[in-house]
C-alpha cells in the first residue's frame, strides 16, 4: 500500500490538495493511506520550502502547487 503526505498548513491551496487527493483515491478505489502533515517542523524535515507539497513513500513527488488530478492519479498508478 502507498503513502501518500500532503504537507500544508492548511492554506487554501494546501486543502485543494487534499481534496484532489482524496478525490482520485475516491474514484480509482485505491488503497492508499492519506496522511495531512501541518506541523511547520515536520514539514521542513522534507526540505520543503512552500506549500503545498504532495510526497509518494517518502519521496517528495510535486511542491509549491496545486497538483492536477491527472498528475496524482499518474504518482499513485
Amino acid at each position: 500500500m502507498k503513502t501518500i503526505k500532503i504537507l500544508g498548513t492548511g492554506c487554501p491551496k494546501c486543502k485543494q490538495t487534499e481534496m484532489i487527493v482524496r478525490k482520485v483515491v475516491s474514484d480509482n478505489n485505491l488503497e492508499v493511506d492519506i496522511q495531512k502533515v501541518e506541523d511547520i517542523q515536520d514539514i521542513i524535515k522534507y526540505m520543503v520550502m512552500s506549500t503545498p507539497a504532495v510526497v509518494v513513500d517518502e519521496v517528495v513527488k510535486i511542491k509549491g502547487r496545486v497538483p492536477t488530478l491527472l498528475e496524482i492519479k499518474e504518482l499513485l498508478s
